[in-house]
């Protein structure tokens, strides 16, 4: 028999290498049978993955689009037959969120809570309502209770008041439809004023963004 090659080499992989370069990837999907058969804790183990988004979307087509969430529906509706669907699925979204960060609480924990967060959206219908927006984002944190979630808040003008009082708060926010550099920079704002106000309360004083160098 021939020896194997000593030229032979193994390929890294390839998603897991990116973190030699700095880089975290992140999955945009999330789905209760990926939680349940270990394929999520394999892409956190193997592939180096570094946290997970989801949104009502995403929830829309993982409950529509398997058979994945049948019982749980059916169990809740028994115990709870009044609930409307918005509650029916806030539950079952935060059961999911619930158990994805713990899955991914060992990254969170190595990397000093840099890293290792599932985010869960407001509702898309108060994107323009501010004091609605704080309202559930505070009940989402409540409720899920784990300290790598993050609450996903739209980057719209009623949303960058909620953006900043939840992150004095202390609560991990996501900002989402964030497309135009001006958004980015009063986002950016917003998020250096909340901390601001948490490490510093008493402080009346403003921080200010430097005027961006290309004009719009």
């Amino acid at each position: 028999m021939n020896a194997p090659s000593s030229d032979s080499t193994t390929v890294a992989n390839p998603v897991a290498a990116l973190r030699q370069y700095g880089q975290s990837v992140w999955l945009d999907f999330i789905r209760r049978s990926l939680i349940a058969s270990g394929e999520l804790k394999r892409l956190v183990d193997d592939d180096g993955l570094g946290g997970v988004t989801s949104n009502p979307a995403i929830f829309e087509k993982a409950i529509d689009g398997s058979a994945d969430y049948a019982t749980a529906i059916q169990e809740i509706s028994d115990r709870h037959p009044g609930l409307d669907a918005k509650a029916v699925y806030e539950r079952i979204a935060i059961k999911d969120i619930q158990d994805a960060a713990d899955v991914l609480r060992p990254v969170y924990d190595r990397t000093g809570s840099q890293d290792g967060y599932v985010s869960l959206e407001v509702s898309p219908a108060l994107a323009n309502d501010t004091n609605g927006t704080l309202s559930e984002a505070r009940q989402l944190w409540t409720t899920v209770a784990r300290p790598n979630v993050m609450i996903k808040v739209p980057a719209t003008t009623a949303g960058l008041p909620a953006i900043r009082t939840l992150i004095s708060e202390g609560i991990n926010v996501n900002v989402t439809l964030l497309f135009a550099r001006d958004a980015y920079e009063a986002v950016a704002q917003a998020y250096i004023e909340g901390g601001w106000k948490r490490a510093s309360p008493r402080d009346s004083r403003s921080l200010t963004l430097p005027a961006s160098p290309v004009s719009s």
